[in-house]
């Protein structure tokens, strides 16, 4: 399975947010649950914490899809 290309439009996400936007979580409940059980990593190491600021270049997975984060194009804010 390809990865989901998520572009940002600032900084960074929270690792909650990221879940939701890109549909891998129904609701913050159901990311909240599925980050504190261990389920998802970034960059291949586990993240429990919810809040977790994810940046351009790094890559979340949850349940063997992948997220790939880009950075926002110049002079996107």
């Amino acid at each position: 399975m390809s990865d989901i290309l998520f572009t940002l439009r600032g900084e960074h996400i929270t690792l909650d947010a990221l879940l939701k936007a890109t549909g891998l979580a129904d609701s913050g409940g159901a990311a909240k649950q599925r980050i504190t059980a261990g389920e998802v990593r970034v960059d291949g190491a586990v993240e429990t914490r919810r809040g977790a600021k994810i940046r351009a270049g790094q890559r979340v997975e949850l349940a063997g899809q992948g997220v790939r984060l880009l950075a926002a194009p110049l002079g996107a804010t």
